[in-house]
């Protein structure tokens, strides 16, 4: 089988590969398509080359179709359409209080062992979702990282008839941004990439460039002077860290979703002057994948608009490629199932 291997310094390999032999508990799947994620493009430029065993395949964005059941496996049969929850939880740790998806021992299928950028990949089954017969996989590739902004705004807590302000506007920040619409929110997305923002604008979104534009005074004029019930951090910068504390309302609630590896400068005087809330938001939990299957299957979302491109798995070194040279660009697929 085709299978696409990170090699390091910039380089993916199409290789012919063996399928590996099933363990009990897994199922074999004929992987149809795998999203690019913003954690693959930080592979690619061996930010997380200590992380990985290279050579390796990546990937966890994956729409699929069971090709065979392994030992164990009672749920599911060949040709069940599936999207993939790629988290495997490790030996419980008391620190975990619970939380297995982000237990200390977790391990994160596609980073920390072989995802699904090939065409057949073995999975443990207790990673599988439904996907029912009227979504395309195209769009099940969406659904995991749909499933990270349903998981985000739950943890927000949101409201109908809130105030958000969405802090960059690249593919979670987009389907953030899309979600707490479709929960009843008032949105505004602040992106600096002109392309997105037309592309936000089109979608019906309100938009800023805070490049441009005072980020404060849209958002007290959009807010009528109440500013932002939750602001999502999802800019990963400096910039959306500083401007994260000036735009909510008191007591209101900041997510964390952006991942920042180093420490930044945060104004600490802003959450006890207004009293503010900080809110770490890391992966999913199975709700949250169901809720984004439900979602995408009711057509209530635009989701075919953030699709930039669909390439073929032999395509995946232009892809990356492609990715660094448009950054106005969203969610790139790569079409496994191809010969």
């Amino acid at each position: 089988m085709k299978a696409l291997l990170y090699t390091g310094n910039k380089t993916f390999e199409i290789q012919q590969t063996d399928q590996q032999p099933l363990q009990a508990g897994q199922v074999r799947l004929k992987v149809a398509y795998c999203g690019v994620c913003g954690t693959d493009v930080h592979i690619y430029h061996g930010n997380m080359d200590k992380r990985v065993q290279i050579p390796q395949v990546i990937g966890h964005e994956v729409s699929a179709e069971i090709a065979e059941v392994g030992p164990e496996v009672t749920d599911w049969q060949v040709g069940d359409r599936v999207a993939v929850r790629p988290l495997q939880p490790g030996a419980v740790d008391p620190s975990d209080h619970g939380c297995r998806h982000i237990g200390k021992n977790l391990k994160f299928i596609g980073i920390d062992t072989a995802g699904g950028m090939q065409q057949f990949w073995n999975v443990p089954a207790h990673t599988l979702h439904r996907l029912p017969e009227s979504l395309s996989l195209q769009l099940g590739a969406l659904i995991e990282p749909l499933a990270v902004a349903c998981h985000d705004i739950r943890l927000a807590e949101l409201l109908v008839d809130e105030y958000v302000v969405v802090i960059g506007g690249g593919p979670i920040g987009m389907l953030i941004a899309l979600v707490a619409r479709q929960k009843g929110a008032k949105v505004l997305l602040s992106e600096i990439n002109t392309a997105r923002l037309e592309l936000a604008t089109s979608l019906g979104l309100a938009t800023v460039n805070p490049k441009s534009q005072d980020l404060v005074a849209t958002v007290e004029t959009f807010t009528n002077g109440a500013m932002a019930d939750v602001v999502f951090e999802v800019s990963g910068v400096q910039a959306g860290v500083q401007a994260m504390t000036q735009l909510p309302r008191a007591r209101g609630r900041i997510v964390m979703v952006a991942i920042h590896p180093e420490p930044k400068p945060v104004d600490l005087f802003r959450f006890f002057w207004r009293e503010l809330k900080l809110i770490g938001a890391r992966v999913y939990e199975p709700q949250d994948f169901e809720e984004a299957i439900a979602l995408a299957a009711s057509g209530e979302l635009p989701l075919e608009s953030i699709i930039t491109e669909v390439a073929p798995l032999s395509h995946g070194q232009q892809v990356f490629e492609a990715i660094d040279n448009n950054p106005a660009g969203l969610k790139y697929l790569l079409d496994c199932s191809q010969d």
